[in-house]
């Protein structure tokens, strides 16, 4: 059963369900691409991996082991000159920091007879989107490489928080309207156009093009029903509280919106 709203859950944008929500998601996009490929092409995830220090860390799970020593001060003997003097010492706090490893998945299309990879789909993560975050330079200099290469790159944006960072250009984006989230498609062979699909939070995911080689006509993928599935089968029914309000909020005539439509599916009371 798909979750109450039309298209993305905003509640699960939050650091608490979203890598959760963008790993499930990965991985049923990847089941459906396989089963809708032509023969000749395989979908499969690949990763990128980066280290987090503790105090840039987007997520709550970072390790941080603090061991203080509570022992007394001792007597340490220091040799000089031929004499040992006694110096007591007040010994300091141990303190051991574990940066958190994270690990990104994206989907590759490839060519079975020569692994040559044709199409890149890529779900941002907030870490893609926060300025001067470890995750955002690895992610723009992979872009980068894609817009200049023959491969096509499917960037799928289901976060209203951070910078824009899909490839196409937000002042050409702006002139087209509003929007809450967004998918952006680069063809290889198409240095400066993009084709986009923008989103409000009130409308059902699209469904989109995947782009391959030759003759081969596009893939089309049905990303609500790929987000139907992740809902259905995750575990947002029993662990997101919609009482309350969504980590970001919506914008006001949003909220209202949304907080009749929360009313009607009895997943919070009339205020």
């Amino acid at each position: 059963m798909p979750g109450p709203f039309p298209g993305m859950d905003p509640y699960l944008e939050s650091p608490t369900h979203w890598r959760g929500l963008h790993e499930l998601l990965i991985a049923l996009m990847t089941v459906d691409l396989n089963a809708l490929l032509p023969p000749g092409f395989v979908a499969n995830i690949d990763e990128r991996v980066y280290l987090v220090q503790p105090e840039r860390a987007l997520y709550p799970d970072v390790a941080i082991l603090q061991r203080p020593d509570v022992s007394p001060p001792f007597a340490r003997a220091v040799s000089g000159g031929g004499t040992a003097t006694v110096v007591l010492e007040d010994p300091p706090a141990l303190l051991t920091v574990f940066p958190d490893e994270m690990r990104e998945s994206f989907i590759e299309v490839r060519r079975v007879d020569d692994e040559r990879v044709v199409t890149i789909i890529e779900v941002l993560s907030p870490a893609n989107k926060a300025p001067g975050s470890e995750g955002r330079d690895p992610y723009v200099r992979k872009q980068e490489q894609l817009l200049r290469s023959e491969t096509h790159l499917l960037e799928i944006d289901l976060l209203r928080q951070g910078t824009h960072t899909a490839a196409a250009p937000l002042n050409g984006l702006r002139d087209l309207g509003r929007w809450d989230y967004l998918v952006c498609l680069h063809r290889g062979n198409q240095r400066w156009q993009y084709e986009v699909w923008q989103i409000l939070v009130r409308q059902r995911l699209p469904r989109v093009r995947v782009p391959l080689v030759g003759d081969h006509p596009d893939v089309i993928l049905d990303l609500q029903a790929a987000f139907d599935r992740v809902y259905d089968g995750g575990p947002y029914r029993r662990r997101v509280d919609y009482r309350q309000e969504p980590d970001p909020p919506l914008a006001p005539d949003d909220a209202a919106w949304a907080d009749a439509l929360l009313c009607e599916k009895s997943l919070r009371s009339a205020s």
